[in-house]
Formats: structure tokens, C-alpha cells, sequence
């Protein structure tokens, strides 16, 4: 590879060679060498863009879903949809940008291992927020919280539902998924009874008190620890 690539490209080059070998080695070190020596950057280079090597490899692969999946919803028309449509639209999206069920297959086992299921969840949550941001979210209260973790839940589900799906155009999938939506939408009709609302004036009271994240990215985001203050 010429030596004047930017980083980028050596970086998808790496994740395009590793997809061929995931199937058969899973995201493992030998996929991560299969790969560079595929993709033809330098191992040292390779090293320095995945330090992890095919973990960071498997997270880079769920992020570039995440981007595939921002970049159809900004292409989208999604005015004339109502909000449970859109929802199912946009994780239906990101599904679809997985593409590869092995590959996904193998990342989820590969999270569901105890040094690596705490990134996992974040990167999860990641794309909840990714989907509600995409769609014009802007609680900024405890709201916040309760709708990305619900739809963290209903995308985790659905992706396993996926995963097992041999129906034609996974039309099995996309059934269960607007199941999923309309429980998630009858539990909401039920918060917003006059007599619910009263029972929880109290704790919603003190939920109200909540606050979002500064932004995507910030320190105070879900999965995230804020740096150590310096020491005096």
C-alpha cells in the first residue's frame, strides 16, 4: 500500500480484509493478522491503528454500522412517518447495515465475554443515541435516559431475533421488531394515564432533576469516566 494513505483508508482497508476472515476465525488474533497481511499496511502501522487488534477491529465494524445507518437517515424522508415508524425504520436501517450475520454473530460473542461486555453495552447505547439524535431527539431530562435504554433493549432483541431469522428478507425479523415498538408504545399510553401520573408525582419529581450529557462523546456520557482531576 503507498505510503502516502491516510490512516483512514489503511483503517477500512484492514476492516474490509478482517470481514473475510471473521467467519472462520471469529474477531481473533489470527483474523487481525490474516488481515494486515491481506490489506498489505505494515503490522507496526496496523498495531498503531488497532491497538487491540481484532477487538478494536469488531468495534470499528459497529461504529462504521452506526455511520452507514446516520448517513440513509439524513437521506431519508422521515416527516410523514410517525414516531413508532421512524424508530423501526431507523433500527431496521442499522440492521441492514450490519449485513454480515457471522460477523455480527461472532461480535456478539465476542462482547458477551466479561472483559469485553461493559463495551459492549456501551456501544449499544452508543447506537440508541446515535438512532434518537438522527431523528431529532431533544429531551434533555431523564427522558433521555428511559428512551435510549429502551430502545438499547428492543435493538439488542431484535438483532439476536436476526441472527436466528431465515425467512425470506428476514420478514420475520421485521415483524417481531414492530412488535417490540408497539409493547414499548403501550407501556407509554399507560405512564401518561392521569392516575399513573399522579402515583408517580414523586419520583418523577426527583427524575425531572436528571440532566443529559453535555453531547455525544462527552465525559459525562453513559460508558464513560471522567478523567482524574490533576494532582496538586
Amino acid at each position: 500500500m503507498p505510503a502516502d494513505m491516510p490512516p483512514e483508508t489503511d483503517r477500512e482497508a484492514l476492516l474490509d480484509a478482517a470481514l473475510l476472515h471473521v467467519p472462520f476465525d471469529g474477531w481473533s488474533e489470527d483474523a487481525f493478522r490474516a488481515a494486515v497481511r491481506d490489506a498489505g499496511v505494515e503490522p507496526a502501522l496496523a498495531r498503531a491503528l488497532f491497538p487491540r487488534g481484532a477487538v478494536d477491529l469488531a468495534v470499528a465494524f459497529h461504529k462504521r454500522g452506526d455511520a452507514q445507518m446516520e448517513a440513509r437517515l439524513a437521506r431519508a424522508d422521515l416527516l410523514g412517518m410517525r414516531t413508532r415508524e421512524r424508530v423501526s425504520f431507523a433500527v431496521r436501517a442499522r440492521i441492514e447495515a450490519a449485513g454480515d450475520t457471522e460477523a455480527v454473530r461472532r461480535a456478539a460473542s465476542l462482547f458477551a465475554l466479561p472483559p469485553y461486555a461493559p463495551e459492549g453495552a456501551r456501544l449499544i447505547w452508543e447506537t440508541a443515541d446515535a438512532i434518537w439524535t438522527a431523528l431529532g431527539d431533544t429531551d434533555r431530562d431523564v427522558n433521555y435516559y428511559t428512551k435510549r435504554a429502551t430502545l438499547a433493549g428492543v435493538y439488542s432483541a431484535t438483532v439476536l431475533y436476526w441472527l436466528g431469522d431465515d425467512t425470506p428478507d428476514a420478514a420475520a425479523t421485521w415483524s417481531f421488531l414492530d412488535r417490540r415498538i408497539e409493547d414499548v408504545m403501550r407501556i407509554e399510553k399507560v405512564k401518561a394515564n392521569p392516575v399513573v401520573k399522579r402515583l408517580f408525582a414523586g419520583p418523577e419529581w426527583v427524575l425531572n432533576r436528571v440532566a443529559a450529557p453535555r453531547g455525544r462523546g462527552a465525559a459525562d456520557m453513559p460508558g464513560h469516566w471522567p478523567a482524574p482531576a490533576p494532582q496538586e
